[in-house]
């Protein structure tokens, strides 16, 4: 009777502890893993810009000068690495873009001066913080470069143009979103300088400066 009674005990506590281990096994959290915007990745870019071309005579008394509103649609490429750390994304990113942003003054069929900007490109840093962490919002700021053509079209068909490639600097800002694990989605707004360069045998300084709002989208490998 004794050794049945030990039995009985010994098997209900096997149970119980069988139970115990099994709700231990259901109740353990899943781990799910976090995202990490680590790592390599390129894109693509579309967006417009605009600013004033200033085009000012050199020598003239009183000082002359032409003010063109430009504007035009601008789309190109990327590539970058970011690096986390803790809620922190350092990195650095190169891009490139063709455009027609496009300005000049019309004296009723007279263009005395007007600037395109053909293309352009930017080596900038970036760094940024994370609001969430697929939500990355940043700063980014570096070099710049563009290819220009400026020129004069008068009546009777004379005209004249001239093409610089200068180099300046740029600065931003934007947001980027991590939609799955390798692709995310970008907006941003950049300043960019292009300098002055004298054209025209010197007869005119022009200054290409402009505002530009990107859309992209990046896969990070």
């Amino acid at each position: 009777m004794f050794s049945k009674r030990i039995a009985v005990l010994a098997a209900f506590s096997t149970i119980l502890s069988t139970g115990a281990f099994a709700a231990d096994t259901v109740s353990a959290p899943e781990v799910i893993p976090v995202f990490s915007w680590t790592g390599a990745y390129v894109g693509l870019n579309v967006g417009f810009g605009g600013g004033k071309f200033k085009h000012e005579i050199v020598g003239a008394a009183p000082a002359a000068s032409f003010n063109a509103s430009s504007s035009g649609f601008v789309g190109g490429v990327q590539v970058g690495y970011n690096y986390q750390i803790d809620q922190w994304v350092v990195g650095a990113e190169a891009d490139f873009q063709g455009a027609n942003i496009k300005g000049d003054v019309d004296f009723g069929g007279v263009v005395p001066v007007g600037t395109k900007l053909d293309w352009y490109g930017t080596v900038r840093a970036r760094a940024g913080m994370l609001a969430t962490d697929r939500l990355l919002v940043y700063a980014t700021g570096g070099l710049a470069y563009g290819h220009t053509k400026t020129y004069s079209e008068m009546m009777l068909g004379n005209s004249v143009s001239e093409s610089k490639t200068k180099a300046g600097w740029t600065v931003g800002a934007g947001v980027e979103y991590a939609v799955t694990d390798h692709v995310s989605l970008k907006t941003e707004y950049a300043y960019t300088d292009l300098g002055k360069a004298r054209v025209f045998d010197g007869d005119i300084d022009r200054k290409v400066n402009f505002h530009s709002v990107k859309f992209g989208i990046n896969y990070k490998f």
